[in-house]
């Protein structure tokens, strides 16, 4: 795989993803502590935020199984979207989705009961 950029996977199919088999995907969450306080994503992440990069940069990858599809995922999507970039410059050869709009988007096209902030 020769994967540049992350792909964009909408909250509507993100939500099919999870619910058809959620043992298949990583999601990544690069938000603040805060940011998951106020409006938690209502399935298991992983929590690499990015002002905690120099603390789990040298080992992310131990925490991200190959054969798993791996999902990044933020408020809005740009924060995800780049760590996506990033992750994918890093020789990383498996495909990488951005989730289009974030936390924000998923609490308004998939489940309002999550926060708006």
């Amino acid at each position: 795989m020769n994967q540049k950029i992350p792909i964009q996977i909408s909250p509507e199919d993100l939500q099919t993803w999870i619910l058809d088999d959620p043992s298949r995907l990583i999601l990544v969450d690069v938000r603040e502590t805060e940011e998951l306080t106020i409006a938690p994503f209502p399935y298991q992440v992983l929590h690499l935020p990015l002002s905690g990069f120099s603390s789990w940069s040298q080992t992310f990858r131990e925490n991200l199984p190959l054969e798993k599809k791996i999902v990044v995922l933020c408020h809005s999507g740009l924060r995800s979207w780049n760590f996506g970039v990033w992750l994918l410059e890093q020789d990383f050869h498996y495909p990488v989705w951005n989730l289009k709009g974030g936390i924000d988007a998923w609490s308004q096209e998939v489940d309002d009961s999550v926060p708006r902030y």
